[in-house]
Formats: C-alpha cells, structure tokens, sequence
C-alpha cells in the first residue's frame, strides 16, 4: 500500500525501518494541517472532480476498518477526505514497510500509519492494529495490498479479516464494522485534471462472522463478502452524487 503521492521524498528504505514493529501516532499540528491541506488545496486542484456516493454509509463512531481498492498513490487522500469529513476522526493507515523511511515515513507514523511487513507480519503490528480497534479508532488496510491499474477486483489478502475477527472476538461488543471502498478513476494513472468517483458500501458486521465455524472459517466468510462488496461496487456505472 503506498501512503501519499509522488510529491513525498522517496529514499531507498533501511532495515530498522522496514522491519520497526508497528507503532503509530498522531500529531497534534502536522494531522489537521495535511489534512486541511489534502481538503482544500491538493485534492480540488488536482481533480476536476470528486464524486462520492454512499457516504451515508460510513459509520460516524465506534472502530471501523476502512477497507478500500487501491488503484493510485491518490487513495490515501481520498480515503482520508471521505473519512474525516464525515465523521471527524483522523485515520490511522495500515502502510507496507518499504513505504515508511525518509520524510515519508516520518510523515506517515505522526498522520497516524504504522508499517506492516506483508511477507512477514510481525504480532506487534498486528497487536497495535488490535489496539486501535479497541480504542474505537477507524483503521485504514488496503485489502488488495498493491497498486492495480485494473477496475477488476483483485484476489484480497486475508490479514484483513483476521485482525478484524481477533479485535472483535478479544473484546464483548467491541462492534467493529468492515467498510468496502471502490475508487474508479477515469484514467488508470490519474493526472492533473483527472476524475474520480469514491463509492461507499454497506458496512459489514464482523461479530456476524463469530457465529459459526473455525477462525480460518470465519476469516474467509468475511474475505469472501468483502469481495463480493467491492465487486458490487465496480460494477455501478453512474454516480449518484455530485461532492464540490
């Protein structure tokens, strides 16, 4: 998943950075000012428009994971405007490792993103993202893990579904909810004066998935309906609603 666009410093990433267990925060100064900044002056002159539809979907309190398709370096800040807008809270950002060095990775870890290591998850990343779940905070995880250029929904990995699963069945009625996000840019490498239209779906219940069945179960019943969300999501043709 990569965190901002091409306008960040990248440097080649060190092994201490890449492999730091997951820990996250978010400063008091440098949160509001990017996302003031994404808001009014990055997003609305690089876009010469922002569609976004469903957003009476997203849950205005309690711990979400936002689980988004990811076709652009753009999709942080979209996830992030969508989010905070409607609900008022920063996002904490679930970020591959070799994304969090240099001024970009002291960026990412103070806007609330934490690395995680897809090959080799480390259980101090995947117990923070428990932690912030339980801090009834909304977390941001790229189910798909790479950039695709292609509107087809990708195979999801399923860590997603895990980490969820484990937030919810470690505390009664903690209520966690899975948020599927589609992003349909009218290009496949959007550019100055791009389109882009952000649809939001029905959010989905992980204390459902508890029910019945082992873990492995539970985790590719929730894998499976996340997809099949996302999917539902591509295949719409036409916005509903125009966001200035």
């Amino acid at each position: 998943m990569a965190f901002s666009p091409q306008f960040l410093l990248h440097r080649q990433p060190t092994p201490d950075a890449a492999h730091a267990p997951g820990q996250s925060k978010l400063s008091p100064w440098l949160a509001p000012l990017v996302y003031k900044i994404g808001e009014d002056l990055l997003l609305p002159n690089f876009f010469k428009a922002i569609r976004i539809t469903g957003q009476e979907n997203i849950p205005t309190s309690g711990p979400v994971v936002f689980a988004p398709t990811h076709r652009s370096r753009w999709d942080a800040l979209l996830v992030g405007l969508v989010g905070h807008r409607t609900t008022g809270r920063y996002l904490r950002f679930m970020v591959t490792a070799d994304e969090v060095y240099g001024l970009q990775g002291w960026a990412i870890r103070r806007l609330g993103g934490f690395p995680v290591d897809v090959r080799r998850p480390a259980i101090a990343t995947l117990r923070h993202g428990m932690q912030l779940l339980r801090n009834q905070e909304t977390l941001v995880i790229f189910p798909e893990g790479d950039i695709f250029r292609q509107k087809q929904i990708q195979r999801l990995k399923p860590g997603l579904a895990r980490l969820a699963l484990q937030a919810e069945q470690s505390t009664p009625n903690l209520g966690v909810k899975v948020l599927p996000l589609y992003f349909d840019y009218d290009s496949p490498r959007p550019s100055l004066g791009s389109s882009v239209e952000v649809r939001i779906g029905q959010p989905l219940d992980v204390n459902h998935y508890l029910t019945s069945g082992s873990a492995k179960q539970q985790a590719m019943r929730l894998t499976a309906d996340l997809k099949q969300s996302l999917e539902s999501l591509a295949n719409i043709e036409r916005p509903l609603e125009l966001v200035a």
